[in-house]
């Protein structure tokens, strides 16, 4: 008689936790403790918000409660295009780590939006999380990931502070630009930790070579996304499709763009009922890019966006 199979074991992946088991509170806080320090938030972001143009306004929307001295939030205003005018939102650093999300708001900031403060109202908040900037990493310290957290009764306490902030605003926006990255530590550290947090197996994926938008799939607004795609390649390449004709798993609909549902999967995107909504993604790890080339595709991303959408407003 042959003997009973065994279950097979799960395949370890990552060091924190038992495989096919959710992390509970001990793994995320070795997973915490394992974090360090890797840049300076204060050096490297709040530094750069001053000497921004005399009409820009740096306003404190709250600070993190792991060390409110050492992570306060800041976002930029300006409010001087007169009532009328369009709001335009622009988010960088949701996902800390993304380096270029974060410098690239900064350098529009200094380097662009002053030739736009007469025709559109601004709200800019660049660094989203700033933990997770200074750690380099894509959660926050509880394990969450804030870009899947920009719901009601938020578990994060970086979206949920921006919403309280936008809603403050008591704005109508026109556009919301977030701006992030995909790396190849997606892929190699991320995924695992995302896998072995939450109990499941991974599923290997690719990361794509070139910037590309995610436009929402609840209101696409392909002319928008292709005049960010126009934009960018002026300054880099755009990501080909894989062999199935999608990015990172989701269908390529135009050149360098997919799309996702932005609200019912937390997106921040989704924060605003703005007509003109996108998430960019660069790709530094490319050999074809450098950290400036990744913060000027950002820009130009920022640029196209409010060039077009500033045009359909005067048509």
């Amino acid at each position: 008689m042959s003997s009973p199979s065994s279950p097979t074991t799960p395949e370890r992946f990552h060091p924190i936790g038992t495989p096919g088991q959710p992390w509970g509170a001990a793994e995320k806080t070795r997973w915490f403790e394992g974090c360090s320090i890797q840049r300076s938030y204060r050096d490297e972001v709040l530094s750069r918000l001053d000497g921004l143009d005399a009409r820009f306004s740096v306003q404190s929307y709250g600070a993190l409660p792991l060390d409110a001295e050492r992570y306060p939030m800041f976002a930029v205003e300006c409010e001087q295009a007169g009532p009328a005018a369009p709001w335009v939102l622009i988010t960088g650093g949701v996902h800390g780590y993304e380096t270029s999300g974060v410098q690239g708001a900064l350098d529009f900031l200094h380097e662009h939006a002053p030739t736009y403060a007469d025709r559109v109202n601004l709200l800019v908040a660049p660094c989203v999380s700033p933990w997770g900037y200074e750690v380099i990493h894509r959660w926050n310290p509880s394990a969450i990931d804030p870009n899947r957290s920009f719901v009601r009764d938020s578990p994060s306490e970086e979206a949920a502070a921006l919403m309280h902030r936008v809603a403050a605003q008591r704005a109508r926006f026109l556009v919301h630009l977030d701006l992030h990255e995909t790396t190849d530590s997606d892929e190699n550290e991320f995924r695992p930790a995302l896998a072995a947090r939450d109990g499941k197996a991974l599923e290997p994926g690719t990361v794509p070579d070139g910037f590309y938008t995610v436009g929402d799939s609840e209101n696409p607004q392909p002319a928008f996304q292709a005049a960010i795609i126009a934009g960018v390649k002026q300054v880099t390449h755009i990501a080909p499709p894989d062999e199935n004709g999608e990015i990172i798993g989701s269908k390529v609909t135009q050149e360098g763009v997919i799309h996702y549902p932005f609200v019912e999967l937390g997106l921040c995107a989704g924060v605003t009922d703005a007509r003109y909504t996108t998430t960019t993604e660069v790709y530094p790890d490319s050999p074809r890019a450098t950290p400036a080339l990744c913060n000027a595709a950002q820009v130009a991303a920022v640029r196209a966006a409010l060039d077009h959408a500033l045009a359909q407003v005067h048509l």
